[in-house]
C-alpha cells in the first residue's frame, strides 16, 4: 500500500476516523453571508464534491453542482445573469434548481432538452451561508443550530474567526476536544492546568460530552477583560454535537465550531465565539465593557490574541495531516479518552452513512477537489 487506506480497507481507531467523511445529512456553512456580494460566485466543495454558490442581483442565493452538464466546466467560473447562472463557454443558462432555461445558440433542429445538474438547498443563519448537500427532501429535518444568545436586540457580543486548514476533519474535532495541549499555546496561555472530569456519550448516543477543569481566559491581554467576579472561568463544557461541537465557560464563554469537509485532507473551519457582555469588564476596575465598545474589542481581541492562538493549531493538525499520510501504519499512541470517543462516534457516523448509501461515497486516497479558485473564496464572475 502507497498511501492512508480507504475506510473500508483501514483497520483501527487512527485509521478508520481519518478515512471518514462527514454525513451529508446535515447542513454545512460555506462561506460568510457579507463576503458573497449580488452578482457573485462561490467555488467551494464538501467531500470532494464541486459546489458553486451564487447570489443572484437580486440578493436571492442559489447552490448547485459546479458543473455544466454541456461539456463539464466549472459553472463558478460563469456569469449570473439576473437570480440565474450562465456558463461562460455555450451560454447554457441555469436556474437555481438546476434545471437549463436558456440555450444562447441553435438547437439544430432539435427540440430544447430537459438538462439539469444537481441542485442543493441553500439558507443563511448566524451571518453564514449553509448548504444541504444530503437529500434535499430530509433539509427541513436537520436544522441548523440554534443559538439563542445570537438573537434579539441585544445579541452577545460574538467573534468569528475562519480558515482552511489542509487537515482532516477529524483532526481539529481530536485537537478542540483535548485540552492536554496547552505547551503549544505556552505563549498566549488560552488556558493551563486542564484535567479531564467528564467524557461520556450524550442521551441520545449523537453526541460526546467532554467538562476539564481549567484556567480559562488568562492571556496576557484577554485576562484584564474578563470580569472573574460574575465569570467562572475554572472550568469547561464541551459537547461534540455530531458534526458540530461548541463549549460553554461558566456561562459566560462560549463557542460554536463548524466544519465543512472539502476532501480528504482540506477543511474549511469557522470558529463562532460569542461572551456575555457583563463578563467584560473595564480593566482595572468592576465595572463592564458599555455595549457599544464591545465590537471594537472584539476586533481587538480576535487580532492579538485568538488568531494568533489558532494560527497554532492550524499549524499543528496540518503537521499532525503531514506525519499520518508518511506514518500511516505506525502504531497510534492516544491517552486521551474524550478524544477516542469523538473518534469513535465519527466513525461510527460514517459508516452508518454508508451502510444507507452504498459505498460509492467515499473518495479514493490522494482524491483532490478540481483545479479551480482558492477554496472558500468568492469569484466575479
Amino acid at each position: 500500500m502507497t498511501g492512508p487506506p480507504d475506510f473500508a480497507q483501514a483497520r483501527g481507531r487512527r485509521q478508520k476516523v481519518l478515512a471518514a467523511g462527514l454525513d451529508p445529512g446535515h447542513w454545512y456553512p460555506v462561506e460568510y453571508e457579507r463576503a458573497l456580494r449580488p452578482g457573485t460566485t462561490l467555488a467551494t466543495s464538501f467531500w470532494n464534491r464541486p459546489i458553486v454558490v451564487w447570489r443572484g442581483h437580486d440578493g436571492s442565493l442559489h447552490a448547485l453542482e459546479d458543473r455544466c452538464a454541456h461539456r463539464q466546466l466549472r459553472l463558478s467560473a460563469g456569469v449570473v445573469d439576473g437570480c440565474h447562472l450562465t456558463c461562460e463557454y455555450h451560454g447554457w443558462t441555469y436556474r437555481g434548481d438546476g434545471r437549463v432555461v436558456h440555450y444562447a445558440h441553435d438547437l439544430f433542429g432539435r427540440a430544447e432538452p430537459e438538462v439539469r445538474v444537481r441542485g442543493y438547498p441553500v439558507t443563511v443563519r448566524h451571518g453564514l451561508i449553509w448548504v444541504f448537500p444530503g437529500d434535499p427532501a430530509r433539509a427541513g429535518e436537520r436544522p441548523v443550530p440554534d443559538i439563542p444568545e445570537l438573537t434579539g436586540p441585544r445579541p452577545w457580543p460574538r467573534m468569528d474567526i475562519s480558515y482552511v486548514w489542509r487537515a482532516h476533519h477529524s483532526l481539529i474535532i481530536d485537537n478542540t476536544s483535548d485540552f492536554t495541549h496547552a505547551y503549544l499555546h505556552r505563549k498566549y496561555r488560552p488556558f493551563w492546568d486542564a484535567r479531564l472530569t467528564r467524557h461520556r456519550p450524550t442521551p441520545d448516543r449523537e453526541g460526546v460530552e467532554i467538562s476539564y477543569d481549567a484556567f480559562i481566559g488568562g492571556g496576557r491581554f484577554v485576562r484584564h477583560f474578563v470580569n472573574r467576579e460574575r465569570a467562572d472561568t475554572t472550568s469547561i463544557d464541551i459537547t461534540y454535537h455530531y458534526p458540530y461541537q461548541c463549549s460553554d465557560t461558566g456561562g459566560y464563554i462560549k463557542h460554536w465550531l463548524f466544519l465543512l469537509p472539502m476532501d480528504r485532507r482540506t477543511t474549511r473551519v469557522f470558529f463562532l465565539f460569542y461572551f456575555k457582555a457583563d463578563g467584560i469588564r473595564i480593566p482595572g476596575t468592576a465595572l463592564t465593557v458599555p455595549y457599544r465598545l464591545t465590537a471594537p474589542l472584539m476586533r481587538a481581541v480576535s487580532a492579538l490574541t485568538a488568531r494568533p492562538t489558532l494560527s497554532q493549531d492550524g499549524a499543528a493538525v496540518e503537521g499532525e495531516q503531514r506525519g499520518y499520510e508518511r506514518h500511516f501504519a505506525a502504531p497510534a499512541v492516544e491517552l486521551n479518552p474524550a478524544v477516542r470517543l469523538c473518534q469513535d462516534l465519527t466513525i461510527r457516523k460514517w459508516g452508518e452513512h454508508l451502510a444507507r448509501n452504498g459505498t460509492d461515497a467515499r473518495p479514493r486516497p490522494g482524491d483532490r477537489p478540481r483545479p479551480g479558485p482558492g477554496p472558500g473564496t468568492p469569484q466575479s464572475p
